[in-house]
């Protein structure tokens, strides 16, 4: 996997967790929502990049 894409992933990632906390604290249902939706997404395409270098090497 490239670092240019693990590193967006993990932005990714890092931004969900951070709206999801955020979206908790103020008692915003749709920032939480939009953050786990977010996170999810870092998640999967991290998991993606993963199984593309495993048939690689």
């Amino acid at each position: 996997m490239g670092i240019g894409k693990k590193s967006k992933n993990i932005g990714k990632i890092t931004k969900g967790k951070t709206k999801e906390s955020v979206g908790r604290v103020v008692g915003n249902e749709s920032l939480e929502g939009k953050g786990r939706a977010q996170k999810m997404k870092g998640k999967v395409k991290q998991a993606v990049e993963k199984g593309k270098d495993a048939f690689r090497h």
